[in-house]
């Protein structure tokens, strides 16, 4: 069975900010077959997030939510995304002034096996979106060791973003065959050639695709979301144009 393609509306974010359903309708008539959300719960409604998506042929692959909202607002979060038929909740991103020290670390460890436990009483999976932070060395750990080894499985999933996984020294399709069962979601971005190492569409790029692709299917990854945190001089919906028609010319999408 193959693995979907969507997009992360992350990339698309100036345009969602000024017709959220438009810049959809775009993303949909290209060929992707859904969306990962940035949180909507201040855009629409659960019940017409479901309709319109449903409407437009979009799945929505899964949510990102700020971990501040996840630890006070928990319960409204899981009721917005549980009526809207949303299954995967994302923490994108920890503030640096959580992530100091290796203390530190194992702070955010507990926070979030605690958050991803209530998550997973309600039906969702709760994933951890990784940058190049989660590498640096502390001591004789990382942040990334802490969070994955002193979390369960079941409380804790992936999404792994290739693109910042390659920016810190590590290799993604090494790091995914060790996250086999524990990564549903993979982001997808490219990382162009020269020492600037700009991000890039998908395939156009330095990343082993093949490897990836070839580690994401032993993995049991359930999505491929495909996102470029900036476009450059180039409009944003054309980038992710053509990292799916780079995607069509690989086999994946």
């Amino acid at each position: 069975m193959s693995i979907p393609v969507a997009v992360q509306l992350y990339t698309l974010r100036d345009l969602i900010a000024r017709d959220f359903l438009g810049t959809c309708r775009s993303v949909a008539k290209m060929g992707y077959k859904g969306v990962e959300l940035v949180d909507t719960r201040s855009i629409l409604t659960a019940a017409n997030l479901k309709k319109e998506m449903a409407a437009m042929g979009l799945a929505v692959a899964g949510a990102h939510v700020g971990i501040e909202q996840l630890e006070s607002n928990l319960d409204a979060v899981s009721a917005y995304y549980g009526e809207a038929g949303v299954s995967h909740l994302v923490c994108p991103y920890m503030p640096d002034t959580r992530r100091k020290t290796a203390d530190d670390w194992k702070k955010q460890a507990k926070i979030l096996a605690t958050i991803g436990s209530q998550l997973r009483t309600k039906g969702f999976t709760f994933c951890y979106h990784n940058h190049d932070f989660e590498f640096q060395k502390l001591g004789g750990t990382t942040g990334w060791d802490i969070l994955f080894s002193g979390t369960a499985t079941q409380n804790l999933a992936c999404e792994l973003d290739v693109y910042w996984v390659q920016f810190a020294g590590e290799n993604p399709v090494t790091l995914m065959h060790k996250l086999s069962g524990r990564l549903p979601l993979l982001h997808c971005k490219d990382m162009a050639a020269g020492p600037e190492r700009k991000f890039a569409p998908v395939g156009s790029g330095i990343l082993d695709w093949k490897g990836i692709f070839a580690a994401a299917g032993k993995a049991g990854v359930k999505w491929y979301l495909v996102e470029q945190d900036s476009c450059y001089e180039t409009p944003p919906l054309e980038a992710v144009r053509t990292s799916l028609e780079n995607l069509k010319k690989m086999g994946i999408a």
